[in-house]
Order: C-alpha cells, then structure tokens, then sequence
C-alpha cells in the first residue's frame, strides 16, 4: 500500500503516492469502483474521492457515479503529472538517448516529459547547438558549457510553455540538424506514431526532414495508446528507445520499417 498523503492535494505539479497509485490502476484496469480503491488502497471512499477530485479536474481520470475511469483517448493529462509517471523508466531512456549523442553535436527536441528528461541527461554535454520549441528544454541546456540553443518563437501553452504556430515550422527549415529527439503521445501498429496535439504533431513532421536521423523516445505506456493527431510512419524514424521489448504487433512494424530498437536498461 502507498504511504499516505497529505489532504486537500491538489494539481500543483505534484501527485501523491495515493493519487499516483490511484492513476496506476485506473489506468490498468480501465474503470475501478471508488469502494474498490477504497479498499485497495486503505482509506475511506471519501478520501478516495477528496483524491480524486482534482485529477479529474485537470483531466487525468474521468470520475462517474461510484467510479472512476481513464481519461478520454484524446486527450493527456498535464506536463506536471507526465513528469511524475515512470519516473524510473524515462531516466533509463534518457540516458540511453543521451548516449547517441556526442560533444559539439546539433540535436533537434519536441515538446514532452521524456524529452524534458532527455534535456537534463544531455546537460552534460558540451557544445551543443540546440533547436527545441521547448521553453523548459532550452532552459536546461542553455546553461551547459558552450552550448547554443534556438528557441522556435509562436504561441506559447500555458500547461507547459511550449511554443506552437505556423512560425515554429518556418523557423525549423532553417536548420538542419545530425540528430532529431523526439517524444510522442502513442504507438500504433496500424497508423504509426500518434499525439494527442496537433501541434505537437506538426512540430514533429517539420522536424524530420531537416535531421540526419529520428530517435523517438517513449516509455512501455505509448504501446498502450494512440493519439488523434498522426505524427508519421514507421518507416520515417530510424532508432526507437523504450524501457520495454514492445508488443508483438508493433515489434513486427518496427523491424519491418527497418527501425532499431533500443530497450533501456
């Protein structure tokens, strides 16, 4: 059982234990009675609700009479909660991402919480130059030793201070990059890889013909979801980074499209 949290949490950028344990199994399950959750995590159903609460009002679960559910398809919870989620297997991939990139290398980087992860794992790196539309990437590394970062200029989302517009893809082709990071919102064997944004997803497709190579990072939950918006094809990425073998009906996508696949350890 999850230690227990303090009351009234709300959606200030952190989850509980209690509310992350909660997201857990909703999310494996699809839909849980708040009596079993209750149950489950040792509480009243009232603290289960009190819980609650603030996650279905930034959008994270759906809550229904007597129960709670995952949030619609289309939609993903706040940067704040994502920073929070497989904590563990995003440092793995970021550091593996890492790896692929060398001092004095030019990297192109979306929007994400893994790519965010990804930023603090390049930290260490030295002269990099650096093309994001990310205001929270460029913050980590414009601060490394001889780095130059390119901040795509636009409409800046308030959930987590990226930068979308018509200008972020007139700016991208202004470049051309070795190496392009990229994170996304779902895997599907049929369509390819998803978002749940649609800018995100334009971002994305400008940035793969201005890079020598695509590395996508995503960790084992994106093999369990397909966003609205399609970012591309198999076919267009060359190195996928995850912390688990994927499914077998992705699997046999990705190695027919030629993509390695790289599971972190």
């Amino acid at each position: 059982m999850p230690p227990d949290s303090t009351h009234g949490v709300g959606l200030d950028g952190r989850l509980s234990a209690r509310q992350a344990e909660i997201l857990r199994l909703v999310r494996g399950l699809g839909r849980l009675a708040i009596a079993d959750l209750a149950g489950h995590l040792a509480v009243s159903e009232e603290t289960v609700r009190r819980d609650v609460r603030p996650m279905a009002a930034a959008g994270v679960v759906r809550k229904l009479h007597g129960a709670v559910v995952v949030a619609a398809a289309s939609t993903e919870p706040p940067l704040s909660y994502r920073l929070q989620e497989n904590v563990e297997a995003k440092l793995r991939i970021a550091a593996a991402a890492a790896a692929e990139i060398e001092d004095g290398d030019s990297v192109m980087l979306d929007t994400g919480s893994t790519t965010i992860f990804v930023a603090r794992a390049l930290a260490r790196r030295q002269r990099l130059i650096v093309v994001t539309n990310s205001t929270e990437v460029a913050r980590v590394l414009s601060q490394t030793d001889g780095s130059r970062v390119f901040l795509a200029g636009g409409e800046i989302r308030s959930d987590d201070a990226a930068v979308f517009g018509p200008q972020t893809a007139t700016f991208v082709a202004q470049f051309v990059a070795r190496t392009a990071i990229l994170s996304i919102g779902g895997i599907d064997p049929l369509h390819g890889l998803t978002d749940y944004h649609v800018g995100e997803a334009e971002f994305s497709r400008a940035v793969i013909p201005q890079v020598d190579r695509v590395i996508v990072v995503a960790d084992s939950t994106k093999f369990q979801r397909r966003g609205f918006a399609r970012v591309c094809g198999f076919e267009e990425i060359d190195m996928l980074i995850t912390d688990v073998t994927p499914p077998a009906d992705a699997a046999a996508r990705l190695a027919e499209a030629g993509v390695t696949v790289v599971v972190a350890d």
